[in-house]
């Protein structure tokens, strides 16, 4: 039987740090074992999901492109929905699993 883990606030950067279409990542050892992708979406909305894309381990974090809603990992042009995690054409068949975003006194955490 699986144990479920508790979910962690996890600091990702101050509010203002991402402007809109920029993203970050919070490394694997501050954010419980796993990279999180930290997006700022064109309309200042943040979202956050796995840092590695699904179909080649690729920073989506720290080198990626956001159009809209969508990133594109440069490697092989997977497209992800940084909303809801789904993998939007191939090469990527596999979901990012994503993570909620709380903003709280200027300083952006993720909960993970």
């Amino acid at each position: 039987m699986e144990t479920a883990r508790a979910v962690e606030r996890r600091f990702a950067c101050n509010d203002d740090a991402l402007a809109p279409g920029e993203s970050m990542t919070i490394p694997a050892e501050d954010a419980g074992g796993v990279a999180i992708a930290v997006f700022r979406n064109e309309d200042g909305e943040l979202f956050a999901t796995a840092d590695t894309c699904t179909h080649e381990e690729w920073s989506l974090g720290e080198d990626s492109d956001l159009e809209g809603n969508e990133v594109v990992c440069p490697l092989h042009m997977a497209r992800f929905d940084i909303t809801s995690g789904e993998a939007l054409c191939f090469p990527a068949t596999v979901a990012l699993k994503t993570f909620e975003v709380v903003v709280e006194d200027g300083r952006v955490h993720v909960l993970a």
